[in-house]
């Protein structure tokens, strides 16, 4: 089931923002996430804000999600006032948005783009499983204003997918991304997950040389993360499937950098790699280098000037609240300048580009992980923090030493 959401701080009813949100308002990008939270089944290993038909319940519809999300739109141009906020990145989430009508998915773009405008060359990404487009749907996402795809693949061998509990078949992932680029789109990324249990190393291989053929200007690779209260964690806690060991993952991650790699695909995220620039996903960028951006829809976190807030997790109530004209906002949490640092860190030291030295509080922790061969010399030289391969590999151990 989808994990519990966080304790915070209440919010109003009208979901007014602090003014702290919104000083600064339009000089940061601004972008939007689009949750939308429905699954024909739920996967073993996701514990995703998400909901098949059977665990719906009354007062919420696949039907009326269109409606509601644009209500949401409005309520957010509302909140954040007059401040001139175009969009440079959208993106839609879930679950599965894919299992919305195509139209449904236009019409809540149409309304972010008549609130607030797009940015000229904007970004604007859906997620899809492959088994939920067809050429027709996707030429119809293109002519309403998307342009860039993101498929779940996750595996090319069948017997790993069975333990994921995906439904696609090995070569659909590659037809959708050839069904894609026919439609018009120039940026279609594949998601992949390594050490799942009774995956090997050639079968991950394997993988990585289908997605590679697949065709794709970009890939995200991450290992598979057990989560409490999932189906594969309950298999795994009655000794059914083993747990995946920290060691094999690494080894899958240095063989999946070694295969983009020469496949011309380069890192620029550790988990996320293209084959150009204009390739790499902006929105998540966006994300990972402190923008502002309202998330739409059930469970859906936003960020704008230091203020995060959550929605309230299901559908049903969070169409309740915006049908009667307040805010769907759960709660949230005001971050003070040494979380936003930490936070800051965490995200930018993770990036190709890295983070710049002079803002490391802890030169004997930067001149260890220098020496241990976890830093680049040369842009160390310039002022820069950039992750070697093995940093990569440790760069979460390394962000808890430097705070």
């Amino acid at each position: 089931m989808p994990s519990t959401l966080p304790d915070g701080d209440p919010v109003p009813a009208s979901g007014e923002l602090p003014e702290s949100a919104l000083a600064g308002l339009g000089e940061r990008p601004f972008g939007f996430y689009v949750h939308v939270p429905f699954c024909v089944t739920r996967c073993g290993y996701c514990d995703f804000n998400t909901y098949t038909a059977s665990e719906l319940g009354p007062g919420a519809s696949q039907k009326d999600y269109a409606d509601t999300a644009v209500d949401e739109v409005r309520r957010a141009r509302a909140n954040l006032g007059t401040a001139h906020l175009p969009v440079e990145t959208v993106f839609f989430g879930g679950g599965t948005p894919t299992l919305l009508p195509a139209g449904d998915l236009v019409r809540i773009l149409g309304a972010i783009e008549e609130e607030f405008g797009l940015a000229p060359g904007a970004e604007v990404s859906t997620e899809a499983n492959p088994e939920s487009v067809d050429p027709a749907y996707l030429a119809e996402l293109r002519a309403g204003g998307f342009n860039r795809m993101s498929f779940g693949m996750q595996s090319a061998r069948e017997h790993v997918l069975r333990v994921l509990d995906r439904r696609h078949t090995p070569g659909r992932p590659a037809r959708a991304v050839q069904e894609a680029r026919e439609a018009g789109f120039d940026h279609v990324n594949l998601d992949l997950i390594y050490s799942t249990p009774g995956e090997s190393d050639d079968d991950w291989r394997a993988s990585l040389a289908a997605a590679i053929e697949a065709g794709p200007d970009h890939v995200s690779a991450y290992s598979l993360i057990v989560e409490d209260g999932t189906k594969l964690a309950a298999r795994i806690r009655r000794g059914e499937l083993p747990m995946p060991d920290d060691d094999v993952a690494a080894d899958r991650y240095l063989i999946a950098d070694a295969m983009l790699a020469e496949a011309g695909f380069e890192w620029y995220e550790v988990s996320n790699w293209a084959t150009s620039e204009a390739g790499r996903c902006r929105h998540n960028l966006l994300y990972w280098t402190g923008g502002d951006w309202w998330g739409v829809g059930p469970g859906a976190h936003s960020h704008v000037g230091g203020t995060r807030w959550w929605n309230v997790k299901h559908p049903a109530a969070y169409a309740q609240r915006l049908a009667e004209g307040t805010s769907p906002a759960h709660a949230r949490e005001v971050l003070g300048p040494q979380d936003r640092a930490v936070e800051r860190l965490m995200l930018e030291l993770r990036l190709a580009r890295g983070f710049p030295l002079g803002e490391l509080e802890r030169p004997p922790v930067v001149a260890r992980a220098l020496a241990d061969g976890l830093l680049e010399v040369e842009p160390f030289k310039a002022g820069r923090a950039v992750l070697t391969l093995r940093g990569r590999l440790l760069a979460d151990a390394l962000v808890r030493d430097l705070t």
